[in-house]
């Protein structure tokens, strides 16, 4: 389902910079096709069906494919042998930005990682590894037990051979109102989506963004700052000046990679059918292609 016809429209340089230094090394090779991604340094990915079952390994390449010009794929969780999956079907030059999702087995998900490398690659193909996903914003876990979810990690990652980046994923929200989590990370990862806010209109989605790229990059004391998760819907209820369409979605992702692209990765590959639709009806239809 790419929308080829407007991609061209929306590609923009991936070299376009914030004013925030990317946290994430620039890939060797950035030759891209113009009309290959949405202009983002990366894009999020999930490997499973409309009913919730895990994708095969040949379902997973063949998602891939499509997605081969990203420097960067974000994962969120280690299960239905994803890393093992995504390491198998990536292009050569493409990085992981990992994800332990269930934080009562960091170690296990460490070790699950840990064995996919291996097996199918190397720690070079692994830019961050992330531990949890919104857990202060969902009121699931406070600031000192983020920290301790990190710290396992960390350690455990270590022992297997990993240096890289290691951080914790909350909202720009949750940030701004806990800067305690700023010393946690190895840089601050953040997700954001103009659709929520409800006064953004689509075309004016990466302004916002960048707005709080920099707003968390100073609360953090000007520590290098990422969006890992932005995007916005195609299906569901309209939100204040947020219009869920696929014009609109294009309009977003256009404004955003102008703005800040290669410091965000964009949300999502793919419609999340698994999910449920939430409240306003939007969880399932963010999907670019």
């Amino acid at each position: 389902m790419v929308f080829s016809n407007i991609l061209n429209a929306v590609a923009v340089s991936l070299l376009a910079v914030s004013a925030i230094a990317s946290p994430l090394p620039q890939a060797h090779h950035m030759h891209k096709r113009a009309d290959a991604t949405v202009g983002t340094r990366g894009i999020t990915y999930s490997p499973y069906t409309s009913t919730g079952d895990c994708k095969s390994t040949e379902e997973v390449a063949s998602d891939l494919a499509q997605l081969a010009d990203y420097d960067l794929i974000r994962l969120y969780g280690v299960d239905c042998n994803q890393v093992g999956n995504v390491l198998q079907g990536k292009a050569a030059n493409q990085t992981l930005f990992l994800g332990i999702f269930y934080v009562n087995d960091i170690e296990g998900g460490v070790q699950t990682i840990a064995d996919a490398i291996q097996q199918y690659g190397s720690w070079d193909d692994v830019d961050t590894v992330s531990v949890g996903n919104e857990l202060v914003n969902d009121g699931e876990a406070t600031v000192a037990q983020i920290g301790q979810y990190i710290d396992t990690a960390r350690a455990a990652l270590t022992g297997a051979g990993y240096t890289g980046p290691v951080v914790s994923v909350d909202t720009h929200v949750a940030i701004i109102a806990n800067p305690g989590l700023c010393a946690l990370s190895d840089y601050i990862a953040f997700n954001a989506h103009a659709y929520f806010d409800g006064n953004v209109v689509a075309s004016d989605a990466g302004k916002w963004l960048l707005g709080n790229i920099q707003e968390v990059s100073s609360i953090c004391g000007g520590k290098r700052t990422a969006v890992v998760e932005s995007g916005w819907p195609t299906q569901g209820s309209v939100n204040g000046l947020a219009v869920p369409s696929k014009e609109n979605q294009q309009a977003a992702l256009s404004s955003i990679a102008g703005a800040c692209g290669n410091d965000t990765i964009a949300f999502t590959a793919f419609d999340d059918l698994w999910k449920a639709p939430g409240p306003q009806g939007v969880e399932q239809y963010w999907g670019i292609y």
